[in-house]
């Protein structure tokens, strides 16, 4: 049987990149760009999928983790990255190498006004507070930013985010 969802080639590939990693927590708000990366996680034995009541709890998970020596990604959508500040203030603080997938809105294609000014503000907003970001545009890019990521967020002890653009997710239709 084959996968028909619109994301599961890329969801796959990334997966199995995170997984080989040593990411074994997969914290997420609920978004139609992560959805089935999700989904992969909870169908496998090696990694846990935990829904989230808000992106800054999902910052405290990823931190607990690293203080036991697991790892783990934050999934999350554009607009929640406003929600998170202060809680990756006190990550850099603490030195925890956070991890996060963040799938863009307000950008290429965008249909929603609302989503505009968020969207203008992610990168700004990350780079201010020391998370270092890689963002995909392309297919080509998948695999390339997500070893960058990785490697900054392990070996380089980085906060790091991959961002996910619209022009590789595609607009969302109203």
């Amino acid at each position: 049987m084959t996968d028909d969802h619109p994301h599961a080639e890329w969801s796959g590939v990334m997966f199995a990149m995170l997984r080989d990693a040593g990411i074994k927590l997969f914290c997420y708000i609920p978004d139609a760009g992560n959805d089935r990366l999700v989904s992969l996680a909870e169908a496998d034995n090696e990694t846990r999928a935990v829904l989230l009541t808000s992106e800054e709890e999902g910052l405290a998970v990823c931190a607990g983790a690293d203080l036991v020596g697991e790892r783990g990604i934050l999934c999350m959508q554009s607009s929640g990255v406003g929600n998170c500040p202060n809680y990756l203030s006190l990550a850099g603080g603490g030195g925890f190498p956070l991890l996060m997938m963040i799938t863009m809105r307000g950008d290429y294609g965008e249909q929603n006004p609302w989503q505009y000014p968020m969207g203008k503000a992610v990168e700004p907003i990350l780079e201010a507070l020391d998370v270092l970001t890689f963002k995909v545009q392309h297919r080509d890019d998948l695999e390339k930013s997500t070893l960058a990521v990785l490697n900054a967020t392990s070996k380089g002890a980085q906060s790091g985010a991959i961002i996910l653009s619209q022009k590789f997710l595609g607009a969302k239709r109203f």
